[in-house]
């Protein structure tokens, strides 16, 4: 196995030269008392647990409500820079929604033999209630978030796809808002692009997917499965400030052929559902007959065309971490184009010369569930026990087609702010796409997740994560 590329610290240079991205900020924050930054730091922490900015914690202490940490050092990316990574998501978002368009219509891609039959036969996300269909606009993947990594100054990778129900954007708002609350004068110094447009362009790029049945301006929900869902609050912040209503499944019924929302002048019909609801959970006359979170029938009325879902149903097969390995050749394939974003190295343990390549590195890989999320299901083979990696040995010789491995990356550092001054953490970023007919719109920034402890790789927010304001350098 090739050694990990050096660490790269995105604010400092080898030889502790500030890099020019971080220079106005850097000069601002030298004229700052550590006193009043140490206030501030407790004064951020302050507000997000008074605006009931959490994260449900599922395992042990079930439904645990937990605080996710923020660090008031922004992540700053150049304009230039920024501008080439949005060429990249770009690219990637046009080809995974033409993949989904081919996946559930001629399979040209299977056809051609770039990419094998069995990633689809026996995969659970896949859904045959979607084949022949076209959603709206011919838009699947209407809300994408695509998780990057850095490991050097030109360097970076799409870690994994986002298209089934990508969480964290109302983080990215209130990180914002809380810096820009408590440095308003660092905000005149630097030119950051905005995003508290966000909310505003989710709704227009939304009604933009409205059904052919919608008449007058389209109504748009927001889904939650409820309060206890560990991403409740975002879903509650994102329809308030989209001005959209939200609903659970109660609110919902299916009435001469459109969905109707309960309100106090009776049943108004609903033209696009922001979902955030699984899809085994939408149409229990559909999916999971046991369902009390969706609405019967639902499924009848999309076909139908008279509702819109965002993201569309099925749209959980480009999560899959079988199917990420194959976006090369994926890309490739819709837009002619190689990927200006490559993906991490990733060896399918499906595949015999790759397990076995895995089972004999396995201190030196990371190894993940084809369908695992938030950072749980891995291994992370440098800062495992003996115990842990003979225990995920037995379950790769178990069951290898369930597991994918990638080399341990030096992911680049960010520093974070400690009573003892700045110290580096590892971070990763997941910018926020919106896809409608005629138009991708990406955010410029993001949503930097943050390593809190010396030396983890795991930025999950499940795992102990924190979150940073991310800016984007206006030119």
């Amino acid at each position: 196995m090739t050694e990990a590329p050096a660490k790269f610290d995105e604010m400092h240079r080898p030889d502790g030269a500030i890099r020019s991205a971080y220079g106005d900020y850097d000069l601002w924050y030298e004229q700052q008392a550590q006193d009043l930054l140490r206030r501030k730091h407790f004064e951020a922490e302050s507000n997000f647990r008074r605006t009931g900015i959490t994260f449900n914690v599922y395992g042990e202490d079930e439904a645990e409500e937990r605080l996710i940490p923020f660090d008031m050092v922004p992540r700053i990316i150049g304009a230039g820079e920024w501008r080439k990574l949005t060429r990249g998501i770009e690219q990637r978002v046009r080809a995974l929604n033409a993949f989904m368009y081919d996946l559930y219509h001629r399979q040209e891609i299977i056809r051609a033999g770039r990419v094998p039959e069995r990633l689809f036969r026996n995969n659970e996300a896949w859904l045959p209630n979607m084949v022949g269909f076209t959603p709206p606009g011919g838009v699947y993947t209407h809300i994408v978030g695509i998780d990057l990594v850095r490991t050097g100054p030109d360097e970076w990778f799409v870690l994994e796809d986002n298209a089934r129900t990508p969480s964290g954007v109302s983080y990215m708002l209130e990180n914002r808002e809380t810096m820009m609350a408590m440095f308003p004068e660092l905000f005149t110094r630097v030119g950051v692009e905005p995003v508290s447009d966000y909310p505003r362009r989710l709704a227009k790029s939304l009604a933009a997917c409205a059904p052919k049945a919608t008449v007058g301006k389209p109504v748009v929900a927001v889904l939650t499965p409820g309060i206890y869902n560990s991403a409740y609050f975002e879903h509650a912040f994102l329809a308030d400030q989209m001005g959209a209503e939200l609903v659970e499944g109660t609110d919902l019924r299916v009435i001469d052929g459109r969905v109707g929302m309960r309100t106090t002048a009776g049943f108004q019909p609903v033209d696009v559902i922001y979902r955030r609801v699984d899809d085994d959970y939408l149409d229990p006359l559909t999916f999971n007959p046991k369902s009390v979170l969706g609405i019967p029938g639902i499924m009848d009325v999309y076909r139908a065309g008279g509702v819109t879902i965002a993201n569309a149903p099925g749209t959980g097969v480009c999560d899959d971490k079988a199917i990420y390995s194959f976006m090369p050749e994926i890309v490739e394939f819709y837009t002619g184009e190689k990927p200006l974003l490559p993906n991490v190295q990733t060896w399918r343990c499906s595949e015999p010369d790759s397990l076995a390549y895995v089972l004999d590195n396995l201190a030196e890989v990371v190894v993940k569930e084809v369908h695992g999320s938030g950072g749980y299901g891995m291994l992370i083979g440098p800062t495992a026990s003996r115990k842990e990696i003979a225990a995920f040995r037995a379950k790769l010789e178990a069951n290898p087609t369930n597991y994918i491995a990638q080399p341990t990356l030096a992911l680049s550092t960010c520093p974070i702010f400690t009573r003892k001054g700045l110290v580096p953490r590892h971070v990763d970023l997941r910018p926020f796409v919106l896809v409608s007919p005629d138009a991708i719109d990406i955010t410029p920034g993001g949503l930097t997740r943050v390593a809190m402890k010396k030396g983890s790789l795991v930025v999950n927010s499940s795992q102990g994560g924190g979150t940073k304001d991310t800016w984007v350098l206006k030119d």
